[in-house]
This record gives C-alpha cells, structure tokens and sequence, in this order.
C-alpha cells in the first residue's frame, strides 16, 4: 500500500518551470509541502501563487557554490525539517561535437553534474543524523543509453546515473532511499520554440510526453514503504523504441 505524503516536507531544484514545477504540484496535491528552488524569481512567484500556502519559494542560483552550501540552512529556516530532495535542475545540450562550444559544455556539466553533487552534499548530513529521507533524481534515458545526436547530455546523465548508484549504496544504511527517474523526451522550455500545433502532433503520435508523466514517476517511488527501493524508472512515450 502507497504511503502518502502529509506532513512531509519536500525540495525540488529547478521548480518554476516544466517537470519541476509539475513535481512540485502532485506531492503538493499528495498532502506535502514543497520548497521550490530555482533562480529565476519571477517564475517562482508566480509558481507559488498558483499552487497554495504548501509551496515556498527559494531563490537560489545553483551555479553559484556558495549559494548551494547554504541550501539546506535555508531550507530548514523556511520549514524546520526536510523529508525529499529532488535533484531536478539540469540543462539540455545537442549537436555535433566537432562543431559544439566547449564553453557552453562546460557550463551544462557545472549544472548536469557539479552544482547537482553538491547539492546532495549539503542534505546527506542531515539525513544520515536522522536515519531516513528520500533523494530522488530527474536522470533520462540519455544516462543508460548513449545518443548520438547529444553526446555531452547523455555523458552528464551517465555521470548521474553512476553517482547515484554509488551514492544509494554509501546510505542505504543510514534508511536513505536514493532512485533516479528517466524518462524520454518531454515537453520542457527545451521546447519552447516548437508551435502548439507540433507539440500536439508529436504528443498524438507518441514521440513525446508531458511533465505530469515524469511527476507521477516521482511520486510512485516516494510513496513506496519504506522497505522499497525503486532504484530506476524509465518512461517512455510509445514510439521511442530504445
């Protein structure tokens, strides 16, 4: 039987937006309060103001170091506790590397892969101390099979996907729960400059899913007894045959 979520406290990076936000509002309509982490304020506000009292903005930059040391303290200062954090920022990267810009890499790595560690290194502490919580990460299929048309996302993602693997066997005796979600292509602000009519066209003919697929993800595997690992969920829309 799924255990809901009331009187859990959750964070999710990345939140003003696409599967973030979406996340933020299922475990917010499962009963918990979410803290909604991004640095873009504006859409924070906004977000906050459409989804209730159970959701609270904070407005942090996680390519600054110093900000993302400080995220748990600031969690803390807004709720007093903390039960789920959900590694859900991260960027996206296509084309051919002997045509791409190493600068623009390096700036998608330091988020994929550097500004999400640190961030998991800022909450374990306080887990371990407390002998339980859930650390849950938006992966993608990209980190389990290698695409040809985006090779410096999909090694992110492989880096991702090791470090949780490797993370969940370092604190599952502490009764952490570490599990990554990979879903396939999803309507992101990746595709803000596809036409509603493509979008919808690419939805009917399962090339693509929404965010509310990724979200309900998460709140499976939140949801599970405690006992339960689900250690990697994989979504696909049909037509993507990997």
């Amino acid at each position: 039987m799924a255990i809901l979520l009331e009187n859990k406290v959750a964070a999710i990076t990345g939140a003003a937006s696409g599967i973030g936000l979406e996340c933020a509002r299922t475990l917010i309509n499962a009963g918990a309060t979410v803290v909604l982490i991004d640095r873009d304020e504006n859409k924070l506000n906004h977000a906050v103001a459409e989804l209730g009292q159970n959701a609270i903005s904070l407005v942090i930059d996680l390519m600054d170091p110093i900000q993302v040391n400080g995220i748990l303290d600031a969690i803390l200062e807004k709720t007093g506790r903390l039960d789920i954090f959900h590694a859900n920022a991260g960027a996206h990267i296509g084309g051919a590397i002997a045509e791409g810009d190493p600068d623009i890499w390096d700036r998608i790595l330091n988020l994929n892969i550097n500004a999400t560690f640190r961030c998991i290194r800022t909450v374990l502490p306080y887990f371990i101390e407390r002998k339980s919580g859930d650390t849950l990460f938006t992966s993608s299929i990209a980190g389990v099979i290698p695409m040809d048309w985006e090779p410096i996302y999909s090694a992110s993602k492989f880096a991702v996907q090791t470090f949780v693997h490797a993370t969940r066997r370092q604190v599952a005796q502490h009764g952490i729960r570490v599990g990554a979600i990979l879903p396939g292509p999803v309507v992101t602000a990746a595709l803000d400059s596809w036409s509603k009519e493509k979008i919808d066209a690419e939805l009917a003919s399962g090339n693509i899913m929404l965010p509310i697929e990724v979200a309900e993800a998460a709140l499976f595997m939140l949801t599970r007894p405690r006992y339960i690992t689900i250690r990697d969920l994989v979504i696909l829309p049909n037509a993507i045959d990997l």
